[in-house]
């Protein structure tokens, strides 16, 4: 039996787009692991509440332009899962799950035709 994706936007596995991401007193430059135009998969060096708001400066190729110019996107997000990564008995690293709250249009559709080109890619 196939499972049906849930998803109401596609996602893609991407390791490549750095981000900047702040949470009151705590800031830190990170990478996504996967990516979608509803949010982001991210490692974090510190762990952040459950349902905490961050602000995230998201750096995306524009798929569209033949000189790959990048994007710096301001968006709002939501921690909605997180978990530690314990190598050999020590946490190592937070990989986090973050919903965009508010995005733009704009940037929605930046998001989605830098994934609709990964795609095309695989």
């Amino acid at each position: 039996m196939v499972a049906t994706e849930r998803r109401s936007f596609p996602r893609v596995h991407d390791e490549g787009l750095a981000l900047k991401l702040n949470s009151g007193d705590f800031d830190t430059v990170t990478h996504t692991l996967d990516i979608s135009a509803s949010g982001i998969y991210c490692k974090i060096d510190r762990e952040i509440p459950l349902m905490s708001r961050v602000r995230i400066k998201l750096m995306v190729p524009e798929a569209v332009k033949a000189d790959k110019a990048t994007r710096e996107l301001d968006v709002d997000g939501v921690i909605v899962r997180e978990h530690p990564v314990i190598i050999d008995g020590v946490i190592k690293h937070y990989d986090a799950a973050i919903f965009f709250d508010n995005l733009s249009a704009k940037s929605r559709e930046i998001i989605q035709n830098y994934i609709s080109d990964k795609k095309k890619g695989e």
